[in-house]
């Protein structure tokens, strides 16, 4: 049979695109000392650094960086780190690690065409910042923004974890304050009455206060609007609790009878006011706030801003607590938890090739990214600071 010219078209080899075969990188990473207000954590434990190192990975560590989380020099030379005083020689690495974003003197010492992982803390960044690391044309990754394979954010669920844990230990610490504390124990014990503890926010930090109060045997209540937040809690609570959207009428009712109130609320811009002055004035003497959500407004109009230092103070007879990023009073634990959240995306990264590759291949990866060769690849920033931005899926793909 004789072949058309149409058959000989489709006899002939055609096109076909082969997967490029992924080359190893090795990574050269370096850890500055936090100069930020009462960060005292670290990003990279020894044992990460130590698992980094053995797949042929060079860290460089300012020295005493690790000093606050309770990591020695030595701990971490042991591991295979090189521990330098000059600030200077580490911020020239090719990747940075920071647990608070790179101050404007630090940006300076950066080399061009850096990789810089670190949290971004957007309502604290100023327009000029992003200029800054644009004109360096620095590729930059944010915790916050980084994806789990199930579109959480694990950075951000694991210190609120902390935080809302923390929350619960905090405020047992101040009911037996001998200045203004109740002298109580917090807890449930025979014959005593539980302790009374209000929380309002149902998200993860609400979530990790309620399972640490019911574990110490207190009764709880916990007030949001959304009733999914409250459905989850319960569902991923091992007894039922309270639950209400939050209503003045029965919020003042649990208020005036709690001995400890946790505000775990959460805004996209600021965090909503929903306790006020006058139901403040209504709680017992020596009742204690512990406001998680300061770092955003906080949820009670009585809250205001305090210290590691000076954590406290009372107002209306109530102690409050509203020191921002508890995580970093449990340095220890926090560091430990970000280093096993961000140790397999760097060896996921040098695996790939290179973060070029790695955010091809890894879309959570991808999400964290939002500065790529100075170029910005996220628009949430470039709507809050009138900034022009890119989509990153038009870039690499």
């Amino acid at each position: 049979m004789a072949l058309t010219p149409f058959t000989k078209q489709q006899l002939l080899p055609q096109e076909e695109k082969l997967e490029i075969a992924k080359h190893k990188s090795e990574l050269f990473i370096g850890i500055p000392k936090e100069t930020s207000y009462q960060e005292r954590r670290i990003c990279l434990t020894p044992d990460a650094v130590n698992s980094l190192t053995s797949h042929g990975h060079r860290v460089m560590l300012e020295a005493g960086a690790g000093l606050s989380a309770s990591y020695t020099d030595k701990e971490y030379s042991d591991a295979g780190a090189e521990i330098t005083n000059d600030t200077k020689k580490v911020l020239s690495c090719p990747i940075l690690l920071k647990v608070e974003p790179l101050t404007r003197e630090e940006i300076k010492m950066v080399n061009p065409e850096t990789i810089v992982i670190s949290a971004i803390q957007l309502k604290t960044r100023k327009k000029e910042y992003f200029d800054v690391l644009m004109k360096k044309k620095v590729t930059a990754l944010a915790f916050e923004y980084i994806k789990d394979e199930d579109g959480s954010y694990p950075a951000v669920k694991s210190l609120s974890e902390i935080a809302g844990t923390a929350s619960m230990l905090i405020s047992s610490e101040l009911m037996i304050n001998n200045q203004f504390g109740k002298g109580l124990l917090f807890g449930n014990i025979t014959g005593v009455p539980p302790t009374e503890v209000v929380i309002l926010g149902a998200g993860t930090v609400g979530e990790f206060a309620a399972k640490t109060a019911t574990a110490l045997g207190a009764n709880v209540k916990v007030f949001d609007n959304s009733i999914t937040k409250l459905r989850r809690l319960q569902n991923n609570l091992t007894q039922r609790i309270f639950t209400s959207t939050i209503q003045p009428k029965a919020l003042l009712k649990a208020l005036r009878r709690c001995d400890v109130a946790i505000g775990a609320m959460r805004g996209k811009e600021r965090c909503p006011v929903v306790v006020t002055e006058n139901m403040v004035e209504h709680m017992k003497k020596g009742a204690v706030i512990v406001d998680v959500s300061i770092d955003t407004g906080g949820c009670f109009e009585t809250s205001e801003v305090t210290t590691h230092e000076v954590p406290t103070f009372i107002k209306h007879d109530v102690i409050h607590y509203c020191v921002p990023n508890i995580p970093s009073r449990y340095s220890k634990t926090a560091s430990l938890s970000i280093s096993n959240i961000i140790t397999p995306y760097l060896i996921q990264i040098a695996e790939d090739g290179g973060i070029e590759s790695a955010i091809r291949c890894n879309k959570g990866l991808k999400n964290g990214v939002y500065l790529y060769h100075g170029i910005l690849t996220n628009k949430a920033i470039g709507d809050w600071f009138d900034l022009p931005d890119s989509d990153i899926n038009l870039i690499v793909f």
